[in-house]
């Protein structure tokens, strides 16, 4: 087959989570109310992280981060799942089928730099109280947070120049909720050697350093936590860390279940139940699980209500 062949497709067809028509109507119902509530959570945290002064700290300024990167990150998937599930229409183009991969890997690496940044903020938080103030002042949570944006956008942009690099010739029809990086590496008719150990590569030296640094963070902090001899101070330093332990477990184990494995055993079924909870549902869940276990996000938010 030659190149010209090689390179024909210019289309994408999603074929979303199902083919029954009688579930079309129920699945955009439930999408789109799990889509409301995760743009309204996030944006009640960005609000209250802005208008209460009580909520200037580290922590919240991370948070309310975290809840923009989760309103685009959902807003990548969600509308054209949307739309498939109301009208049928399960095309996509090539560019919009890229844009939409390049965005999804940019602002999961964003959540993840973001995780990271928040559990070293809760290690210093507990582990070494005294100096907090001095180590997370405000220059260095702009960095942070600057450099979880930065390497976000420059990650995905290594990823897509091998990507876009790739021929789909033999079919365009893509068994998964959008356009996801393995379901396009299985219809390329090219070798997708060169773009896998790429994959590799980045998981080693980026991901799991990323995920290593959040883990260690963890053990440190329930480490502190059990040596504190009373109840109560056990209760209030778990407290603290609770949510965002919660978050973290959710995102990864999500994540792992998908991508730590090679790509010949990957499951389309599988991927497209995973890819529902960390690309619709963990956005829903993130400003709940914070608003629920925080009680300087209850009070603001009781605050605001009473105004």
């Amino acid at each position: 087959m030659d190149m010209e062949n090689m390179t024909m497709v210019t289309e994408f067809l999603i074929l979303g989570l199902s083919d029954n028509s009688q579930l079309q109507i129920p699945l955009f119902l439930v999408f789109l109310l799990i889509y409301l509530i995760s743009l309204l959570g996030n944006l009640v945290i960005i609000t209250l992280t802005c208008a209460d002064p009580r909520l200037h700290t580290p922590m919240y300024f991370f948070l309310s981060n975290l809840s923009i990167t989760d309103i685009y990150f959902t807003s990548t998937v969600t509308p054209k799942l949307l739309e498939i599930f109301l009208s049928g229409n399960k095309i996509i183009s090539y560019a919009g089928c890229m844009m939409q991969l390049y965005f999804f890997i940019c602002f999961a690496h964003i959540d993840a730099f973001l995780l990271t940044a928040m559990a070293y903020d809760r290690y210093v938080a507990v582990c070494d109280p005294l100096h907090y103030s001095l180590i997370m002042n405000q220059r260095a949570c702009v960095q942070l947070v600057a450099i979880s944006w930065i390497m976000g956008y420059l990650i995905s942009g290594t990823i897509m120049i091998s990507v876009t690099r790739l021929s789909f010739c033999a079919s365009n029809v893509i068994n998964h909720i959008f356009c996801e990086l393995m379901p396009l590496l299985k219809l390329s008719c090219t070798d997708t050697a060169g773009t896998e150990i790429q994959l590799f590569v980045e998981a080693a030296l980026i991901s799991v350093p990323v995920f290593l640094v959040t883990l260690i963070s963890y053990i440190f902090i329930i480490s502190t936590i059990l040596r504190i001899r009373s109840a109560e101070g056990k209760r209030k330093a778990f407290s603290t860390c609770a949510s965002h332990l919660t978050v973290v477990s959710i995102y990864y184990l999500s994540i792992f279940s998908i991508y730590l494995r090679p790509t010949s055993t990957y499951s389309q079924e599988q991927g497209k139940i995973m890819s529902v909870v960390y690309t619709t549902v963990t956005p829903m869940l993130n400003p709940i699980i914070y608003s629920l276990r925080n009680k300087e996000v209850k009070n603001a938010l009781k605050k605001l209500i009473g105004k």
